[in-house]
């Protein structure tokens, strides 16, 4: 491709382009450069790409971009631009010829809950014949293939790619989980969603958004549209404070969902089990009937918000009934343990105080003897959030069991130290603490 119709659409290109270029690839990675590259030089937490420039030229670039002004000595078109993300972005949709067109996106953030909700509406859309990709952070699905998540949210550049083999391979839609990161970053610039779902607010990331209202700001940034419009259908928590912010927005179509309030899709009653939820769900279509093998008042929020964004893309009721029912299961998301053990065996994926309680309490109400708790927190993350969790696991169990959940560069002891347990609810000897000194990942 030219390097004209590669940059078309690019907004504040700040130096003149040699349109006849002709470009072979795009990379912002130095390793993945070959010959004829055009080279994103960006700038990221823990990398520079402007350190690897040498690296890139020498693997064959042919083009480099750049937020910054050309060294002097450079003697290949160097393309400087104002927000080098964006730029990416745009060059890949025309790199891959726009595969996000040709599938109907759902995009689904929030703190808790968004892997889930992507599995239950992929499972949905199954159902109702709709094939679909599905990225997140467990795995990407595309087509035949299943790759193993590197980021929750995928690089502009490597979204565009995987859509683009999705879309080859006759798939429809892509379920999407996307990050606050991947917000803020602007990962997913100029995507359109057809519907986009909020989940919750609860306190995490805070080490990179320094605050609740930043954090929040990347969050809203998928409902007003990232470099493009709207999205067609807004599904929002209206049990969540920070949901009902959302609600100033205006959007094509909105659907809210909820447990305790009067929402659009609404759980009415439920019971549970061992075995699962049966749930029964008040929508804009009807009554909707749910019997599904996750448990948890949690997951009663995660199937509304599921059935929303069905319901905004115009799957009929049933099909949401029999696509979620069809999901058993979903890695590491209150995921039974079963080895002829007589007791139940829970693993959750918990990484914040607010997801650490629903899950005990739900536990709590599955539990026929003690509540036994081992959980870590990991390192090189937001530290404030430790003495919460700690607080969580000594306040809603018998046994509390800290150890260690990939301490990174981080000493475990120390990562233990700032997460103490409290048993302020509990009698003194219910509660223990024993440290992990491994830093092998849990």
């Amino acid at each position: 491709m030219k390097l004209g119709e590669l940059l078309k659409g690019v907004e504040g290109l700040e130096t003149a382009v040699i349109p006849d270029v002709e470009v072979a690839a795009l990379a912002y990675d130095s390793r993945r450069v070959r010959p004829g590259t055009l080279f994103f030089a960006v700038a990221g937490e823990k990398a520079d790409g402007h350190d690897f420039i040498a690296s890139a030229l020498g693997s064959g670039a042919v083009a480099v971009a750049s937020e910054r002004p050309a060294p002097p000595e450079l003697t290949i078109p160097w393309i400087r631009v104002p927000r080098i993300r964006r730029a990416l972005s745009t060059a890949g949709r025309n790199f891959f010829r726009h595969p996000d067109s040709h599938l109907k996106l759902v995009g689904i953030t929030g703190t808790n809950g968004k892997t889930t909700t992507s599995y239950l509406i992929e499972s949905v859309l199954r159902v109702a014949g709709i094939p679909a990709g599905l990225f997140g952070t467990i795995e990407y699905r595309l087509g035949g293939r299943v790759l193993p998540a590197g980021n929750t949210t995928p690089e502009s550049l490597d979204l565009l790619s995987y859509l683009g083999e999705l879309a080859d391979s006759g798939g429809q839609a892509a379920v999407m989980e996307i990050s606050s990161h991947a917000l803020a970053q602007e990962r997913v610039w100029g995507f359109h969603f057809a519907a986009a779902v909020f989940t919750n607010l609860t306190r995490d990331h805070l080490d990179y958004h320094k605050d609740f209202e930043s954090y929040f700001a990347a969050k809203h940034r998928l409902f007003e549209g990232l470099g493009s419009s709207p999205p067609d259908v807004a599904v929002i928590n209206l049990d969540d404070p920070w949901g009902a912010r959302l609600l100033e927005l205006t959007y094509p179509r909105r659907l809210t969902y909820g447990v305790d309030s009067d929402a659009d899709v609404r759980v009415k009653h439920f019971t549970q089990s061992r075995t699962g939820l049966e749930a029964t769900l008040a929508t804009p279509e009807g009554k909707l009937e749910i019997k599904t093998a996750l448990i948890g008042r949690a997951n009663l929020y995660n199937v509304a918000a599921a059935a929303g964004a069905a319901l905004g893309l115009g799957i009929p009721v049933q099909a949401i009934g029999e696509g979620i029912a069809k999901l058993a299961s979903v890695p590491g998301r209150f995921e039974r343990v079963d080895l002829g053990q007589p007791f139940l065996v829970i693993v959750d994926y918990a990484h914040t105080d607010d997801a650490l309680a629903n899950v005990l309490r739900t536990a709590r109400e599955l539990a026929r003897g003690r509540l036994i708790v081992v959980f870590g927190c990991g390192g090189d993350r937001d530290r404030a959030k430790r003495p919460l969790m700690g607080e969580a696991a000594g306040s809603l169990s018998d046994l509390a069991v800290l150890t260690s959940d990939n301490p990174r560069s981080e000493d475990p002891v120390a990562i233990s130290a700032s997460s103490p347990v409290s048993s302020r609810d509990a009698p003194s000897w219910a509660v223990t603490r024993i440290v992990c000194g491994s830093t092998n990942a849990a």
